[in-house]
């Protein structure tokens, strides 16, 4: 069974990664959210960090929808249980419009755009060209199948009259309009690092934030346009939802680290456990000395450690009940920043930083990416959380790497695709832990939240926390 619903939808793309897609997005949402309209905002592809800024402006959970992760009818689907039918949808597009997994584009924002049926708005920075912008814009296309685009915003404008020129070659040459045009700024309001922007968690002076974005978008955006334009969107046929049963969680406490170190994690993942009747239990490794009594599993997600080692190390009481809970069999799910608090040190700028000291390793942050960009693990040797045989979909994104190691590691993942830990595997394995430099998203890998439910409902049984 399957229905239509009216969902007014918008994908905001670029020509290019660094276009200024994340400023369109995050300042129209404010825009609209100032004007009493409802919004609800979600990213393409595995994203942490851009998701989390689009929480913030949007004032709701942001969603990631990726093709290749979730499938096609992954996607719609949570596109439809996350989306609103009143008010309007923003969707954010990565990199440029037809950039995906390979040089067809497989999985891209236009395809994306696509699967979802979603009008498309070119964001295109316009520095230093002026009619070579219609030819960027007539190539996107005459490259779109569907004829979706539907307007341009051009950024780092350098005056009226440069976009003027731009204004008439664009609507002249592409008949599509020009919604938009933002001015060349000094400053960025968003603040980069070596892994992108810097996260709001990690951020004062929000205030400031958004009227720095506010100064950059009001009056320079078409909103009322851009609206009609999300309102315009087709009604979406969404099929019936039948998600997989997970094990019974009642009764279970799952914690979880979260702080400004520690912030990558996707909703859903959450909301698996949740659905299944489990509890969710958020702890600080920065603030707390200790982990709570009656946890029945950790879930340690990625995030900075690196940034918060002088922190973290300091904090010896929380680190120590850390590694007296793994050392007692309390299952420990760990994804990249987790898997660097594991270990036995962090070495970040030349200092190091004594971590849990759970894996016999320690771990070094380098000046360039060590991972980047989907993985695939096949699991192939026994580990709390999967059967072996289970093949992982996920992603990895991170600037450090395994050093140190003093004995042979037990592994679990053979990797197919990726980085990984080193030497083709993944998945470190000790006691009751499990760190990987892989992330996973829990409705492209339903394994995953049954996993930590069966693992913790087996630590429940044998030896409460």
């Amino acid at each position: 069974m399957s229905a239509k619903h009216p969902r007014p939808r918008i994908l905001i793309a670029g020509i290019s990664g660094g276009s200024g897609k994340t400023v369109v997005s995050m300042g129209l949402l404010l825009l609209l959210r100032r004007a009493g309209v409802e919004m609800r905002a979600f990213k393409k592809g595995p994203d942490y960090i851009d998701a989390a800024w689009l929480s913030w402006a949007s004032g709701h959970p942001a969603r990631n929808l990726d093709t290749l992760l979730m499938g096609a009818a992954g996607v719609v689907s949570s596109f439809a249980r996350n989306s609103i039918t009143n008010g309007a949808n923003l969707i954010e597009g990565n990199r440029g419009l037809f950039d995906g997994f390979d040089a067809a584009g497989t999985h891209s924002s236009a395809v994306l755009a696509e699967t979802l049926s979603t009008p498309v708005v070119l964001v295109l920075d316009a520095t230093k060209m002026t009619r070579t912008a219609a030819a960027l814009v007539l190539g996107c296309q005459k490259l779109d199948p569907r004829d979706s685009i539907r307007g341009v915003v051009l950024n780092n404008v350098n005056g009226p009259r440069h976009e003027q020129i731009l204004r008439a070659a664009i609507e002249s040459a592409c008949s599509i309009p020009v919604l938009g045009a933002l001015p060349r700024s000094a400053t960025n309001p968003l603040p980069e690092r070596h892994l992108g922007l810097v996260p709001p968690q990690e951020r004062g002076g929000m205030e400031q934030i958004e009227q720095a974005l506010l100064k950059i978008v009001e009056g320079n955006l078409d909103v009322d346009a851009l609206l009609a334009i999300a309102r315009g969107a087709p009604s979406l046929e969404t099929p019936s939802e039948q998600r997989p049963p997970l094990p019974d969680g009642h009764g279970l406490r799952i914690g979880y680290l979260r702080d400004s170190a520690f912030s990558f994690y996707y909703p859903e993942n959450f909301e698996e456990i949740e659905r299944a009747g489990a509890g969710l239990v958020p702890v600080s490794a920065l603030h707390e000395s200790a982990l709570p009594q009656g946890l029945h599993a950790l879930y340690i997600g990625g995030g900075f450690p690196e940034t918060h080692a002088q922190e973290l190390s300091r904090n010896a009481g929380f680190l120590a009940s850390l590694r007296k809970a793994a050392e007692i069999g309390l299952p420990i799910y760990a994804e990249c920043g987790g898997l660097m608090l594991l270990a036995r040190s962090l070495i970040w700028k030349g200092q190091r930083y004594l971590m849990a000291n759970v894996l016999p390793f320690d771990v070094e942050v380098c000046d360039a990416p060590q991972g980047h960009g989907y993985s695939e693990l096949h699991v192939d040797s026994p580990n709390p959380f999967f059967a072996a045989g289970t093949v992982l979909h996920g992603h990895e994104f991170h600037y450090s790497r395994v050093v140190g190691m003093d004995e042979p590691l037990q592994t679990a993942c053979a990797v197919a695709r990726g980085a990984g830990c080193f030497s083709g595997r993944d998945s470190v394995v000790s006691r009751n832990a499990m760190a990987s430099y892989t992330h996973l998203h829990a409705l492209a890998t339903p394994e995953w939240a049954a996993g930590i439910l069966t693992a913790a409902r087996g630590f429940a049984h044998s030896q409460p926390f």
